[in-house]
C-alpha cells in the first residue's frame, strides 16, 4: 500500500491565508485568506468562492503562500460545527494517493450531508403549567391528564395521546395551562448498553468473544480475522467487543456489504444492547442523514451500522471498526474514487491505532493470506450455535437427472421441495439472475434484443412488462411484434431468471405460498423487512431469490436450499470467478438447517467434477482456497502481485482508439511491470462510450502508485476522453 500522506500544518490563529480542500476533482487545496476577526484551524467547514459558486470546503492546514494577500478571496464564513477530525483527513489523504483519485474527489465522500452543518433546528413543545382554563372540558381535562406524567409533547403528540383534536390543545396554550418549550428538532439517539444481558455463549464462543474484548481493552492497532462457519454466532461474539469498546467511552463503526443485512442485524443489536444503533445507507432520507451526520460529529451517536460509505462519517472518538461479510465484493466502490472499504477500514484503524475485526464464513483470499502470513490475527468459530449443524450438500449432476422440457429444475429437486413442504418446513431457490429471462430473441429472424447504450442484452421483467438493462438502466416495454422482422407472437425468453423460476414453482406446488427476493421486488429497507419478517413467521412456503438471501440471514424453518444453476459464476472469466462462487454457494448453503432440524443443499450442476462443487460437497473450505492461493502465487497475481485496471472511454470510438494508442506508445519501459492492451473491454460499449482497457501487473513489492503516475502524469488527454484509473481491481469488465 502507498505510503502515508500528512495533512498540512496547522495554521497559527492569526494565519493571513488557510487551505481549504474543496469536494471537486482537484488535486490540492487552494489558499484563502482568513478575515480579520476570524480564527480558522484544521477540519473547520467553511464557504469559500470558487468562480462564480460559493462552495463548502474543508480547512486543510496553513495556506502555501507565496500570493499577494491582495489577492487572495477570502473565506466568507466558517460553520458552528464539530471539525472534521484529524484521522478522518489523513485517512483522506491516503486513499488519494493510494488510488490516485484527486483528493478533493475522496473529500467528496465525507461532504454527503451538507445540511448537518447548520446549527440544529429546534422545535416547540409544550408542558403543563399550574393554570387551569376558566372552563373545563371533558376533551380538555384528557389533555390536562395526559401532559400531568410530566413529560414535555409537540401539539400533535398532545392530541393524539390524548384522543383530541388539536385545536383543543391549542385552546389550552392560550389558557396558558400548556407552556411553550424549545427542543432539538432531531430525535436523540439512545445510548447502547453494554451491561444488557446478551445471548448465552458456548464456552468456544466465549473464549473467542473474550480475546477479541481483550484487544479492544488493550487499546493500539490490531486486525482480526474472525473466522467461523455460518451459522456459528458470529455476530454475537464480536458484539462483546462493541460492548468492551462502549465502556471505554469510544464509538463503534459496523460495516454490512448490503441494506438487506440490516434487517435481521439491527432486531439482534437491539436485543444485545437494548436500543438499535444508528443507520447509514443511500436509502436514508436527506433529513434522517443529516441527524445521523450531526449525530457522530457530535459523538451522540454511539454505534453506526452503515454500507461502505459509512467509513467517511466524521467520528472523533473511533475505537472500533468490524467488517462483516469482509468478503463481499460489495464492499468495493467502482464508479468515482475507486477504493474497497475492506481495505480502507483497516488502513483508517492503523491510523487511528484502534482494532479491527473482519468477520466472514467465507474469507477472502487476500485475507486468509494476510492471516497466514501474520499480518493478521485468525479466530475461528467449527461449530454451529446449539444443536444447528452444518448442511448435507449434494451435488445433482444435470446431465443424469436434466429438468422437464421448458423447465429448470431437477426432478430430484423437485423431489424433495415436496417433502420439505409435507414436513412443514421451507424451501429456499436459489439463482443469482434478476428478471425472468436474460436474454430474448425472434425465433423467426433470430433478433435479439440488445441494449442500445451498452454491450450486452435486455433482461426481460415479465412482472413489470418491460426490458431492462442492469448496467445502465436503459428501460423499454416488451413489444408486440419483432422490430427487425415484424413478426408477431414471435419473442421467445432464453434462460431462466427468478421470476422464471418462481413462475414454475406456481405450476409445481400451486398451493405453496412463494416469495420473490430480488432487488427489482424489494425497495428499500422496509420492504427488505417486511418479507423476511413474513419468511421467520412461516407465512412463506418457499423462496424464490438472488443473493439477497445468501447471506446474514436467519430462517429458523429452512431446512431446504436449491440453487438452481451453480455454474453461473464460473463463466465470469475474472481471476477471482472460482472464489467468488465458491463464496456465494457456501453462504447460500449455510442458510439451511441453522435450527433443529437437520438441512439439506442440493446444487444443479452440468460440472459436478469442477474443483468449486467438489470443495463445497466436501466441505474441505480450507483445501480449497490452498489451492487457489498455489495457482494465484505461481502466476503472481492478487494477492502475490499487483494489478491495475485503465481504461478509456469516449462516445467517440475512433477518438476513444487514437488514445489507447498513444498511451501505449507511452507506456514507461521497465522490467519490473507489464502492461497488457489496449483491448476492447469485456463491455465494450457502456452507457454509450467505446471502452478499452489496459490491465498493468506488477510483483508485490512495485511501486504501481509511482508507475502510474510516470505513465499518465503528464499525459494530456482529449476533454471528450475519460481514462479511470483503478488501483487492485475487482472487476474487470
Amino acid at each position: 500500500m502507498a505510503s502515508e500522506i500528512s495533512t498540512s500544518a496547522s495554521p497559527p490563529a492569526t494565519a493571513s491565508s488557510v487551505a481549504v480542500l474543496v469536494p471537486l476533482a482537484l488535486p490540492e487545496p487552494y489558499d484563502y485568506a482568513v478575515p480579520s476577526g476570524l480564527t480558522l484551524n484544521p477540519g473547520d467547514y467553511v464557504v469559500v468562492p470558487l468562480g462564480a459558486q460559493e462552495l463548502i470546503g474543508v480547512v486543510w492546514g496553513a495556506g502555501k503562500g507565496g500570493f499577494d494577500r491582495k489577492k487572495l478571496k477570502a473565506v466568507i464564513e466558517r460553520f458552528d460545527a464539530p471539525p472534521m477530525p484529524e484521522a478522518l483527513m489523513r485517512l483522506i489523504d491516503w486513499i488519494a494517493g493510494y488510488t490516485l483519485a484527486p483528493r478533493g474527489s475522496v473529500l467528496r465522500l465525507a461532504v454527503r450531508a451538507p445540511g448537518a452543518l447548520e446549527p440544529p433546528r429546534l422545535r416547540i413543545a409544550y408542558r403543563l403549567t399550574d393554570r387551569r382554563p376558566a372552563r373545563m372540558t371533558p376533551a380538555r381535562l384528557r389533555a390536562v391528564e395526559t401532559a400531568s406524567d410530566g413529560f414535555v409533547r409537540t401539539v400533535r403528540e398532545l392530541a393524539e395521546e390524548a384522543g383530541v383534536s388539536d385545536g383543543v390543545v391549542r385552546g389550552l396554550v392560550e389558557a396558558g395551562t400548556f407552556a411553550p418549550v424549545e427542543m432539538p428538532a432531531e430525535a436523540p439517539f439512545p445510548l447502547p448498553d453494554p451491561e444488557a444481558q446478551g445471548m448465552a455463549l458456548s464456552p468456544d464462543q466465549a473464549e473467542v468473544a473474550a480475546a477479541l474484548a481483550a484487544s479492544v481493552a488493550e487499546g493500539g492497532y490490531s486486525a482480526t480475522l474472525l473466522d467461523g462457519v455460518t451459522g456459528s454466532g458470529k455476530t454475537e461474539v464480536y458484539f462483546e467487543a462493541v460492548a468492551e469498546a462502549l465502556r471505554r467511552q469510544k464509538q463503534v463503526l459496523i460495516l454490512l456489504p448490503e441494506i438487506a443485512l440490516t434487517s435481521q442485524f439491527l432486531d439482534r443489536f437491539e436485543q444485545r444492547f437494548g436500543c438499535r444503533p444508528a443507520e447509514w445507507h443511500s436509502d436514508l432520507s436527506s433529513r434522517e442523514r443529516t441527524r445521523v451526520w450531526r449525530g457522530v460529529a457530535e459523538g451522540r451517536a454511539r454505534v453506526v451500522v452503515g454500507a461502505r460509505s459509512a467509513l467517511f462519517l466524521p467520528f472523533p472518538e473511533l475505537g472500533l471498526i468490524i467488517v462483516d461479510e469482509e468478503h463481499e465484493a460489495a464492499f468495493k466502490q467502482e464508479d468515482g474514487v475507486p477504493y474497497h472499504a475492506r481495505d480502507m477500514a483497516v488502513v483508517c484503524a492503523s491510523l487511528g491505532r484502534f482494532p479491527i475485526v473482519l468477520s466472514s464464513a467465507t474469507p477472502s483470499l487476500e485475507t486468509v493470506v494476510n492471516a497466514d502470513q501474520g499480518r493478521y490475527r485468525r479466530l475461528r468459530l467449527e461449530a454451529r450455535h446449539g444443536v444447528a449443524e452444518m448442511p448435507q450438500v449434494e451435488a445433482v449432476d444435470m446431465r443424469r437427472h436434466p429438468p422437464e422440457r421448458g423447465r429448470w429444475l431437477s426432478p430430484l429437486l423437485v423431489t424433495e421441495i415436496t417433502r420439505t413442504l409435507e414436513a412443514g418446513e421451507q424451501a429456499m431457490l436459489f439463482l443469482n439472475r434478476r428478471g425472468y429471462a436474460p436474454l430474448t430473441l425472434c425465433r423467426t429472424c433470430g433478433h435479439r434484443f440488445e441494449c442500445p447504450q451498452c454491450s450486452s442484452w435486455l433482461v426481460e421483467h415479465r412482472f413489470r412488462r418491460e426490458l431492462a438493462c442492469h448496467h445502465c438502466g436503459y428501460t423499454a416495454p416488451v413489444p408486440k411484434a419483432c422490430p427487425s422482422c415484424g413478426a408477431e407472437d414471435a419473442l421467445v425468453a432464453c434462460g431462466p431468471g427468478v421470476e422464471r423460476i418462481a413462475e414454475e414453482v406456481a405450476e409445481l406446488f400451486p398451493q405453496a405460498r412463494t416469495a420473490v427476493v430480488s432487488s427489482d421486488v424489494l425497495h428499500g429497507p422496509a420492504a427488505h423487512r417486511a418479507v423476511f419478517a413474513a419468511i421467520e413467521a412461516r407465512e412463506v412456503d418457499i423462496i424464490v431469490g438472488t443473493q439477497i438471501v445468501a447471506k446474514g440471514h436467519h430462517f429458523p424453518w429452512l431446512t431446504l436450499v436449491g440453487v438452481v444453476d451453480a455454474d453461473l459464476g464460473l463463466e465470469n472469466g475474472d481471476l477471482r470467478a472460482a472464489e467468488r462462487t465458491f463464496q456465494l454457494l457456501q453462504q447460500v448453503a449455510g442458510r439451511a438447517g441453522r435450527a433443529e432440524r437437520p438441512g439439506r443443499v442440493l446444487l444443479q450442476t452440468w460440472m459436478p467434477q469442477h474443483g468449486v462443487m467438489r470443495a463445497l460437497v466436501s466441505g474441505d473450505r480450507d483445501a480449497f482456497l490452498a489451492r487457489e492461493a498455489e495457482a494465484r502465487e505461481r502466476v503472481s497475481l492478487p494477492p502475490f502481485g499487483r494489478l491495475v485496471g485503465v481504461v478509456v472511454a469516449s462516445a467517440d470510438a475512433e477518438l476513444a482508439r487514437r488514445t489507447a494508442r498513444e498511451m501505449a506508445r507511452r507506456v514507461p519501459k521497465t522490467g519490473e511491470v507489464s502492461v497488457l492492451g489496449p483491448a476492447p473491454a469485456p463491455m465494450a460499449l457502456l452507457r454509450g462510450r467505446t471502452r478499452l482497457r489496459f490491465l498493468v501487473k506488477a510483483g508485490r513489492q512495485v511501486n504501481v502508485q509511482a508507475f502510474m503516475q510516470a505513465w499518465l502524469g503528464e499525459m494530456k488527454l482529449p476533454n471528450a476522453v475519460r481514462v479511470s484509473v483503478d488501483i487492485d481491481p475487482y472487476s474487470f469488465m
